[in-house]
């Protein structure tokens, strides 16, 4: 079954949004979509509007930001102080919908609603029964609309209000930015499950983002973390921020975040992404060292893990495996064999770094097993001696429930195997996971603060 089954995990969806004065806001917003690309390749989306109430302007598309929006410099021209963005990956279980692209643009007695969102909610399902029991047609299947439902049910002209009384209801993992075509709201669900961001232009304005990098690339400077159950409003006022979720026992950012999800120049709850996976990979060479002459990464996400781990070994580190850049991520492709075959496109083995080699080969994470099992084998049809897999994070054992696309609990190869016969299965020489203790100390941040429910099976919220 091993050769009939999906690579890597699917991302959460990456979230933007802001309220300015006097610069190009639909442009700017198109490039921080660029920026959290990363975080959904399935579908793109921007509306913007003039900030006075008027109606407001949405496009949206299958695809690539490049895909949906290949002409961005004519968004120069759309007159916006207030912007919602989206990039989406799909749930499997729902499939690719340009229906569930977002924003979603809903119309209600007061005016207009743009939602985009990251994660998944947790009584979705039974929200959505009640309120179609309640008579509510859903043209959608994400809970965006959803949040829309409830906000026009509360018949509040206040939308801070309307969201302060609804957004308690939901449980889950979230991250919201809405408009109603005069501000913009951004919110996160009690725990901080997904990461948002707040970023300024000086006296110009403020932005929000699900990772930093964006503000970057957009020229605005981070401000701060929304803190989780907060809610920020711009408008004409400026910003301001209220607690609509009471403080709950425990936060519970993704650590997959940190490990995988993030591009390495964002900085998540105060730690820079790069160096945190550089201090994993240096952990994981003290716990899990091997008889090797050279050591390398996985690209992308495991590059800086591998770096570490080669500076802690003392070994040479050597770019064994080589990025197709113009080859998309594997598991977007529609079809398994199409997936097979992407895999091998993406990444090529340099076979006079490798031939003869006992190799050092770092990864971020096992999931199910095929991308393990095809590196393996493109390894040693390069010549490699021995082949020693290092995993910069514990064996995944359980499935995600807040927004990660990943596989059923029993599909994951670390569910039911042993570090031993996970080597075996995959055909590597050997095998070594970073223990939770080490990813713990290797991230700096309290334990209790992270969501480990993919390595533990032990979930914050049920």
């Amino acid at each position: 079954m091993l050769d009939k089954i999906e690579p890597k995990l699917r991302e959460a969806c990456g979230v933007c949004g802001g309220r300015t004065e006097g610069l190009p806001l639909a442009h700017i917003t198109c490039f921080a979509l660029y920026a959290l690309q990363h975080r959904g390749q399935d579908g793109a989306g921007i509306a913007v509007g003039p900030g006075n109430g008027e109606k407001m302007w949405l496009k949206k598309g299958m695809g690539l930001v490049s895909e949906v929006f290949p002409h961005a410099g004519e968004l120069k021209d759309l007159k916006a102080n207030i912007s919602v963005g989206h990039v989406r990956y799909s749930l499997r279980s729902r499939g690719r919908r340009l229906e569930d692209t977002e924003p979603l643009l809903l119309r209600y007695r007061y005016g207009e609603l743009a939602i985009a969102h990251n994660g998944i909610l947790l009584n979705g399902a039974s929200l959505r029964r009640e309120l179609e029991e309640q008579g509510a047609i859903f043209q959608s299947g994400t809970d965006s609309e959803l949040l829309g439902h409830l906000v026009a049910r509360e018949a509040n002209p206040c939308l801070e209000e309307a969201l302060a009384a609804v957004v308690p209801r939901l449980k889950g993992a979230f991250a919201f930015v809405l408009s109603d075509g005069r501000k913009v709201i951004a919110l996160r669900d009690g725990h901080g499950f997904r990461p948002l961001s707040l970023g300024h232009f000086d006296d110009r304005g403020f932005f929000f983002a699900s990772e930093t990098c964006a503000f970057d690339t957009i020229g605005a400077r981070f401000l701060r973390d929304l803190a989780p159950g907060e809610m920020v409003v711009l408008d004409e006022k400026g910003v301001h921020s209220c607690q609509i979720i009471p403080p709950v026992s425990r936060q519970a950012l993704c650590v997959f975040e940190l490990v995988y999800f993030a591009r390495p120049d964002s900085n998540l709850a105060g730690k820079n992404v790069h160096l945190v996976r550089r201090a994993l990979g240096r952990q994981l060479a003290l716990e899990q060292p091997a008889d090797a002459d050279i050591v390398s990464g996985v690209p992308d996400s495991s590059i800086a893990a591998a770096s570490g781990y080669a500076e802690q070994a003392g070994l040479p580190y050597e770019m064994a495996l080589v990025k197709n850049r113009y080859i998309g991520r594997t598991f977007i492709q529609p079809t398994q064999e199409m997936r097979e075959e992407g895999a091998d496109l993406k990444l090529n083995a340099v076979r006079k770094i490798v031939e003869g080699k006992r190799v050092v080969l770092v990864d971020d994470s096992i999931v199910r097993g095929t991308t393990s099992i095809k590196l393996v084998q493109m390894m040693r049809r390069v010549g490699a001696r021995e082949i020693h897999l290092r995993i910069s994070s514990p064996p995944v054992i359980a499935s995600c429930r807040y927004g990660i696309d990943t596989p059923d609990t029993e599909e994951l190869m670390a569910y039911k195997n042993s570090p031993e016969e996970i080597a075996r299965l995959i055909g590597a020489d050997s095998i070594g996971f970073l223990s939770h203790e080490g990813a713990a100390k290797a991230i700096g941040l309290p334990a209790g603060e992270l969501c480990w429910a993919c390595f533990s099976g032990k979930y914050p919220v049920d």
